[in-house]
């Protein structure tokens, strides 16, 4: 059984749920590592994360239409492919910011990417995974159309 298109207002609330959560996980770990301010660790977050929700839905919508084109499954194949090609496409997007915000190199920048990158791989994919499993046994519960 095919699962419903997401809303728009699911699809804002996926984005903002997922933001949430990783922020809550990567400031404190981020300002601890960078021997940097909670405040400005946290703006940079706030900056980087806006950017992240726009190219989340943005990549979604785009991803899960691919999957029904292809007739694709959530193998741990494709949540592979999705997770590596949604973080390839913020690396693009984020360094610019990162450098600008921390007043570094582009170089340290995009260090300091790939370890933002190294957490939000595996991240993204258990995000993801239990957002789906969460979502097809919410609607499970929902009574079909029609029936009371």
């Amino acid at each position: 059984m095919m699962t419903p298109d997401k809303t728009l207002r699911e699809r804002l609330f996926h984005a903002v749920l997922y933001e949430v959560c990783a922020m809550a996980l990567l400031v404190p770990l981020g300002s601890w590592l960078l021997d940097a301010g909670l405040g400005h660790v946290g703006v940079l977050a706030l900056l980087m994360s806006s950017i992240a929700m726009s190219w989340n839905m943005l990549f979604n919508a785009l991803f899960e239409r691919l999957e029904r084109r292809a007739g694709w499954q959530r193998t741990p194949l494709v949540r592979s492919v999705h997770a590596i090609a949604f973080e390839g496409g913020l690396v693009f997007l984020c360094v610019p910011v990162a450098a600008w915000w921390m007043a570094i190199s582009y170089w340290q920048a995009f260090l300091l990417d790939v370890g933002i990158l190294l957490f939000f791989l595996p991240y993204t994919y258990l995000f993801n995974w239990c957002y789906d499993h969460a979502r097809a046994r919410l609607l499970a519960r929902r009574p079909a159309c029609g029936q009371p």
